[in-house]
């Protein structure tokens, strides 16, 4: 490209005429609350009483009980159907490791069942799959 070229299309970028590069999720198709279609909220209230995190637009809410791990999935509000999904837990305290898999457990939850060690500061590394999908990470704090 001459240099004359890449100054003129830059300069037209620059004043709005021509499209600058985009992120890939275009967020065509879904609502943001009335916000701008550019925001995501990151800050998602807890519907179980857990903690969330939100990985591609997908709200994971890790409820821990010393008895039972639930995480519960959610697209922008509405409940996944889990089925299909697998997820691994791994819970890290000051005191002890482990290792959980978690399993579909009704519309929108994965749950294992066991004797775990989840106190707050417990840090807990999901991965989520999904058949077709990509894995998702996904990581909490307990609080």
């Amino acid at each position: 490209m001459q240099l004359k070229t890449f100054i003129a299309i830059a300069s037209l970028a620059a004043m709005g005429a021509v499209p600058a590069t985009h992120a890939a999720d275009d967020h065509k198709g879904h609502e943001h609350g009335g916000k701008s279609k550019n925001s995501h909220t990151d800050n998602v209230k807890p519907a179980y009483g857990g903690v969330v995190t939100v990985v591609n637009d997908i709200a994971y809410e890790l409820v821990a009980k010393p008895d039972t791990l639930t995480l519960y999935v959610a697209d922008h509000g509405k409940p996944m159907d889990t089925h299909g999904m697998s997820a691994n837990a791994t819970l890290v305290s000051a005191s002890a490791k482990a290792d959980v898999a978690l399993a579909p457990a009704g519309q929108n939850k994965l749950e294992a069942k066991g004797a775990f060690s989840v106190s707050a500061g417990t840090k807990a590394l999901v991965r989520v799959t999904q058949a077709g999908k990509p894995a998702q990470n996904v990581r909490f704090t307990l609080k």
